[in-house]
């Protein structure tokens, strides 16, 4: 292989790589989306913005780069063509999704976990805190009884005599002979 032809394969996949990343981009810009009225595109641009992206969770739908967000772009885009109202569109993406669609999801007994979830948790672990805390309060501080205090110091004295005995330089010089 001659270095023009290395060259020129090397150019040839930059263009490749260079032409798939922009067909990549462009295929998720908002540019696609073109209403004769400004206000409905605003109205457009505000309601995408409020919606989550299913695959994501913690983007918008405006912001995602998901096929799945894509798609429902383009759903509400038609929509809104239709002349849909955005309560209906809303209504639609609910029942077709459920209430997590929503950044802001209406407070009822299916969402409690979404509104109050966070506080519970912090307040088992308060809790908990609390107790560890109190526990800690309450025990001694490694105070010692009068039959622990004993056996540790017959430990240490038949520690130290095991050791004396052991370092003893008759022993000492037994052992380097």
């Amino acid at each position: 292989m001659t270095a023009s032809s290395c060259a020129r394969t090397v150019l040839q996949a930059g263009l490749l790589a260079l032409l798939l990343t922009a067909s990549a981009a462009g295929a998720y810009t908002l540019e696609e989306f073109r209403f004769e009225d400004p206000a409905q595109t605003e109205a457009f641009r505000e309601l995408i913005e409020q919606l989550r992206c299913l695959v994501c969770q913690n983007e918008s739908l405006a912001a995602s780069q998901a096929e799945l967000a894509q798609d429902l772009r383009e759903e509400i885009y038609r929509m809104f063509k239709e002349g849909k109202s955005r309560e209906e569109i809303i209504e639609f993406l609910v029942a077709r999704y459920g209430d997590f669609v929503l950044y802001d999801p209406p407070l009822k007994p299916s969402t409690y976990i979404l509104w109050f979830g966070p506080f519970v948790f912090v307040g088992i672990g308060a809790f908990f805190l609390v107790r560890t805390l109190l526990r800690k309060q309450q025990s001694p501080d490694g105070e010692l009884s009068d039959e622990e205090r004993q056996r540790l110091e017959r430990l240490l004295a038949r520690s130290e005599s095991g050791s004396s005995e052991a370092d003893s330089p008759s022993r000492l010089r037994a052992g380097h002979s």
